[in-house]
């Protein structure tokens, strides 16, 4: 069976797998994801100035070209060594959180996702839980209105259903509030290396826009996790929990042993102390420190365990490969490169001291020294068959493993780390619950039930699976609502206290340097590594 393309992603992405038609399961061994377009940016990247760079790489995705455009700009801001000002952060902040993550958690749930969980499709597929669905009561219907869980399927009926209907509407408050910051979406045009270029001419006007907006969204949230929670307790209670497991704590249940998430929504005060024209290696050190008091915290966790909370940690751990890809391996080209002598004079260590890929494999896999070499031919299910590397978790002991990321390995890395936010929105017991309060908000759209202050709380499950997916992205979402009101806070103190300085300007370092920009998109996370000279692109990854 092949399915070219999955048309619910953005990427360009296909599925081959032998389907066993009389057990009626697929052959593992024959399971092939892949990647049908090579897209270039790693090579026609060379030679731009780094400044162009959030720019460019905003195009690799017309869903989360924010993403792709955020983790270039904080690269870059590492290899020029200087950060934004704190109003400057705060507005990256907010563009962010709505444009990617508020609008697109919304459209995935209820207009890609959601049509699955529809009346017709659960009636079609699985009449017995469709008769179940109509005589069971939604436990949150006094506030979303929906008396039975039959009926939260039938808005999710794809044009006609109620909640896809609203998500068209609301999603698109989510984009206006985001492009009164970046100017546009879904390629931002005023993130700068150290800042962001936004018209403050009339700084509280902006923020009054974007908190009207926000307030919409926030009682949006309200209706609709209360919707996704039912629907998905319900599957729970049917039994449905242990489907599509795909990252798990324990080695016999499935081959991907580890979650990693980059952290996001750096803290204004202090992403801006890291300084102006400081040395990357300096940049580099005092990012490890910023990425902790990140709101939502970077980590990795293998085998249900938090190895590790750090920023450089996750760095040093990533290798790619090229055995099922259409790409030349890079090893002896590398050698031949002028960052591959600055790293080998450091002995492939990061400035904290840290060995590439720790030591235990050949630090030329590392993405600091990698080269994009595409290599097109045919397809070959036993041997290269994708346009994307093969990328892998190294360890310090040297375990290799594949790795989840997203809304699931977000919030189960946040949850094991105690944590909370600027005005009590939001707080992380550090044993795996996190707890949302979000404020009274109405909004002329959806009923008056959801305008009270409602608290939400989530053990997250210490396994992934279909259902556990879709409930992590649905309380991401509620966790990003409270991200936007805390920098909308303290962007209105920052207005009324006049500090609404927001770019540090920036200049180019003559000798190479080396950047690192993490961040999480909506449906994974995002890297990018740039190595740059005088003011010229020599390596993006």
């Amino acid at each position: 069976m092949l399915i070219d393309p999955i048309t619910r992603i953005e990427g360009h992405l296909g599925l081959r797998v032998i389907v066993d038609t009389e057990a009626r399961k697929p052959v593992k061994d024959s399971v092939r994801s892949f990647v049908t377009m090579f897209r270039g940016f790693e090579v026609f990247d060379l030679g731009r100035p780094p400044e162009d760079l959030p720019h460019i790489n905003s195009r690799i995705c017309g869903v989360c070209g924010a993403s792709h455009a955020n983790a270039s700009v904080i690269a870059v801001d590492m290899a020029y060594g200087v950060s934004p000002y704190r109003m400057g952060v705060t507005l990256r902040n907010m563009a962010f959180a709505m444009t990617d993550h508020i609008y697109d958690h919304t459209i995935i749930l209820n207009m890609l996702e959601g049509p699955d969980y529809s009346s017709a499709v659960v009636a079609f597929m699985t009449p017995s839980v469709y008769d179940q669905a109509k005589k069971t009561l939604a436990e949150h219907r006094d506030i979303h209105g929906f008396t039975t869980i039959a009926e939260i399927m039938d808005a999710l009926t794809p044009i006609t259903g109620k909640l896809w209907q609203l998500a068209a509407k609301f999603q698109r408050y989510a984009r206006e509030a985001g492009v009164l910051i970046y100017g546009r979406h879904s390629h931002p045009s005023t993130l700068i290396p150290g800042g962001i270029s936004t018209d403050l001419s009339n700084a509280e006007y902006l923020v009054t826009g974007y908190i009207f907006r926000l307030t919409k969204l926030t009682a949006w949230t309200k209706y609709m996790y209360t919707a996704w929670y039912d629907l998905l307790k319900f599957y729970e209670d049917l039994g449905y929990a242990e489907n599509g497991i795909s990252y798990h704590p324990d080695p016999a249940k499935s081959t991907v042993l580890a979650v990693a998430s980059s952290g996001i929504f750096d803290d204004p005060e202090a992403y801006e102390s890291i300084g102006d024209y400081v040395e990357w290696e300096e940049f580099y050190k005092k990012m490890d420190e910023n990425a902790r008091n990140r709101m939502i915290k970077p980590g990795i966790v293998l085998k249900g365990n938090l190895v590790t909370a750090s920023y450089a940690d996750y760095n040093v751990s990533i290798m790619e490969h090229t055995e099922r890809a259409f790409f030349k391996d890079w090893k002896d080209k590398a050698k031949e490169l002028p960052w591959y002598g600055e790293l080998e004079a450091r002995n492939f260590r990061d400035p904290l001291g840290n060995e590439l890929l720790w030591g235990k494999y050949d630090p030329v896999y590392h993405p600091w020294i990698k080269v994009t070499i595409p290599e097109p031919s045919a397809r070959d299910w036993a041997g290269k068959y994708s346009w994307v590397t093969h990328i892998r978790l190294v360890w310090k002991d040297g375990t290799i493993t594949p790795f989840e990321v997203g809304p699931y390995a977000r919030l189960l890395v946040a949850s094991k780390q105690p944590g909370s936010d600027y005005i009590g929105l939001y707080e992380s017991d550090g044993n795996g619950t996190l707890r949302v309060t979000l404020p009274r908000a109405c909004t002329d759209e959806l009923p008056a039930s959801v305008c009270e202050e409602m608290t939400f709380e989530w053990k997250v499950p210490e396994f992934s699976s279909t259902l556990y997916r879709l409930w992590a992205r649905a309380f991401n979402l509620v966790i990003d609502i409270a991200v936007a009101w805390n920098n909308a806070t303290k962007a209105l103190e920052y207005v009324k206290a006049g500090t609404v300085k927001t770019s540090r300007p920036w200049k180019t370092p003559n000798k190479i340097t080396f950047g690192a920009g993490f961040t999480e998109a909506p449906r994974g996370t995002v890297r990018h590594w740039v190595v740059q000279k005088a003011g010229r692109t020599l390596n993006m990854q």
